[in-house]
């Protein structure tokens, strides 16, 4: 039975790396390019002189020359590939030997492997020296953005006990728009109209949902049907949001601090900054701790239209959290904290992701207020037991933003039922 390349490549890594090594001195010396057939000749001629040539077959040799090539000729070495197809959303590399990509909606194991911990932590170190950040021993996590838009997570094995791990998240160059997710099925195409309605009329939308929902995916296709001649600014962890058909638009990006611990720029100092700077609408990417108090605030305070993500399994759950986090870092009383969520936020919509790897809009709720001992929320659309969203009947309660808007024909079936109290 013929091995795998990743076996290949794990078993002959310290043999790969000896003659790669060598053959970059080469290159130096007879200043040779990478991508030139002298190099691949070289990679014959060093292999098969080598004494490991003579252990090996056809196959395992054609690996190893490859192998061999690859790391000599891309910077980024067995990764570039993956990183250069556009079917990949994610890869994730748990230590040299396990490489997972997530393409097509489904996970699958890559056959390759790097040659050793070694090689893995100097790709991570080269990530994080791209942009200007620096990972060792005493500060052994990097997050942050390529130049190509991409995040990248690295972690090195002094606090990950399975090895080094590597985390790149891709994204879209081209945002992607409603009408795809309709395509796709992840929403209906009357929910997508309704929400397009709500954006147009400046409602504030909060989409919450699990990791690797399409929250962020779902946030950019609203930002959509957002005015040309509205100011936006938008605050991010790591800028992934692509907003082309807006040109008064301010994009920040949070920035973690340097090796001595200085120079770090939070999302809170970010939201602050930005009420001085006239927005219209604040778009904020995810909301993960004290930044919340900033970010109800700011939707409290006439910018109407405004949008953020956040981690929840459901629009309940996403209402708890929002008060952990808010109560996390202030003295008020659990009843205040409410009142201004409720006063805040006008929309949730949910996200899942199913066993499939599908992506699709769960529940859409407009939050009506609280009674004192628990939010009201008047539920919208709820998917059925087939996946499918369907209309709840429920009327919007507060409608004059979509009167204004010119859109009174949208949500305004059953106009005479009271809203859903939460349970």
């Amino acid at each position: 039975m013929r091995k795998t390349r990743a076996v290949t490549v794990s078993e002959y890594g310290p043999h790969i790396d000896d003659m790669v090594r060598s053959i970059r001195k080469w290159m130096t010396e007879m200043d040779v390019p990478p991508d030139s057939e002298e190099t691949l000749r070289k990679c014959e001629d060093v292999f098969f002189g080598s004494e490991l040539s003579y252990r090996t077959g056809p196959y395992e040799n054609e690996i190893i020359i490859d192998s061999m090539h690859h790391r000599l000729v891309h910077r980024y070495g067995i990764l570039t590939d993956l990183l250069n197809d556009p079917g990949i959303n994610e890869i994730m590399v748990n230590g040299p030997d396990r490489i997972y990509i997530e393409k097509e909606r489904r996970l699958m194991r890559v056959d390759d492997a790097f040659t050793s911990v070694s090689e893995l932590e100097e790709i991570i170190r080269m990530f994080a020296s791209d942009v200007h950040r620096e990972i060792n021993e005493a500060n052994p996590i990097v997050d942050a953005r390529l130049p190509s838009g991409y995040r990248v997570n690295g972690v090195l094995r002094n606090v990950a006990l399975n090895g080094p791990i590597l985390t790149i998240r891709k994204f879209r160059e081209k945002e992607i728009e409603m009408s795809e997710l309709v395509g796709c099925a992840s929403l209906s195409e009357e929910c997508a109209l309704d929400l397009a309605a709500l954006v147009k009329s400046g409602y504030n939308i909060f989409i919450s949902g699990g990791t690797s929902s399409g929250k962020t995916t779902f946030l950019n296709a609203l930002t959509a049907f957002i005015g040309e001649n509205e100011r936006v600014i938008t605050i991010e962890d790591s800028a992934e949001l692509v907003i082309s058909h807006i040109q008064n638009k301010v994009q920040m990006e949070c920035r973690a601090a340097n090796s001595i611990g200085k120079g770090e720029v939070s999302m809170t100092q970010l939201i602050r900054t930005s009420l001085r700077m006239r927005p219209d609408r604040i778009i904020v990417g995810e909301v993960r701790g004290r930044e919340v108090i900033d970010m109800i605030q700011a939707m409290n305070t006439g910018h109407d239209g405004s949008m953020s993500t956040g981690h929840g399994n459901s629009i309940k759950g996403m209402l708890n959290r929002l008060e952990t986090m808010y109560l996390a870092d202030s003295q008020v009383s659990v009843s205040s904290v409410r009142n201004q969520i409720a006063n805040a936020i006008d929309i949730f919509v949910h996200l899942k992701r199913d066993a499939r790897g599908r992506r699709r809009v769960e529940e859409v709720a407009e939050l009506t207020g609280f009674d004192g001992s628990d939010y009201l929320i008047n539920y919208l659309y709820r998917a059925g037991s087939d996946g499918r969203l369907v209309p709840t009947g429920k009327s919007l309660c507060d409608r004059e933003r979509l009167i204004r808007g010119g859109f009174a024909d949208r949500l305004c079936e059953d106009a005479d039922k009271d809203p859903g109290r939460a349970s």
